[in-house]
């Protein structure tokens, strides 16, 4: 799942250790827009994760791919939205899509502005032939009577 939003809040992280290793968690809270805008927290799991948005900026636009999960404690349910990416919003991206790396001409810079453009390589377009319209005319087939035309019907119904 997607959602788009603003960066309002970091949650500080936490850190232990567990039979299976040393383990890392933080969050973070983006505000959606629209005409009633919600406040969403999410988890991130891990210092990969917690990685990916400890370098954004405060009130950037950002898409955030995340799963919901929930989990039962003393016939009480609790619900965790966990982030698996974050990035930085672009106008005119679409949600879901990667943001432009180096290769594509653009480099990060921490202000999110294109540093270096490659200019676009236009596909060449051949010139269509114009070739003349034909009038279509309706075969007649032998023992089928003509339909009315358009506007000539036999019944007062509108369609």
């Amino acid at each position: 799942m997607e959602i788009t939003g603003k960066m309002i809040q970091t949650i500080p992280t936490v850190e232990g250790d567990s039979a299976r290793g040393h383990w890392v968690r933080g969050g973070f809270v983006i505000e959606t827009d629209g005409d009633y805008p919600r406040k969403v927290a999410f988890t991130a799991f891990g210092e990969d994760r917690v990685a990916m948005y400890s370098n954004i900026p405060m009130n950037s636009p950002v898409v955030v791919t995340f799963q919901p999960e929930s989990r039962e404690f003393n016939d009480r349910w609790y619900t965790d939205l966990r982030c698996s990416r974050i990035q930085v919003f672009t106008p005119g991206q679409m949600p879901g899509q990667p943001m432009p790396t180096q290769a594509q001409g653009y480099a990060w810079s921490g202000q999110q502005q294109p540093m270096q453009q490659q200019p676009m390589q236009q596909p060449m377009q051949q010139p269509m032939q114009q070739q003349p319209m034909q009038q279509a005319q309706p075969a007649q087939q032998p023992g089928f009577a003509s339909s009315p035309s358009m506007g000539e019907s036999d019944d007062d119904l509108p369609f």
